[in-house]
């Protein structure tokens, strides 16, 4: 399983409603081609582009933008965070 779990902070929120991009824990080994297909799989949502980091934890991130810009607040919406 490629994508964890999203990640929800202050910081991520202000991104959702100013850029419309959403944060998930991923796979160390996940490279940004199989996040952006795991994602438009599992929410059927266009994905235009694909940022990782690592945290200082020693897990990676993924910000997720969208073709949509009410994507991201859809999405958390079905998942029963927002």
């Amino acid at each position: 399983m490629i994508i964890k779990h999203p990640y929800v902070s202050e910081k991520a929120a202000m991104g959702l409603e100013f850029d419309g991009k959403l944060q998930f824990f991923v796979d160390r080994k996940a490279t940004k081609a199989q996040i952006a297909y795991e994602v438009e799989k599992m929410f059927g949502k266009k994905v235009t582009a694909v940022r990782t980091l690592m945290t200082m934890k020693g897990e990676k991130k993924a910000i997720v933008s969208f073709e949509d810009e009410k994507a991201g607040e859809e999405i958390l919406s079905r998942l029963g965070i927002m």
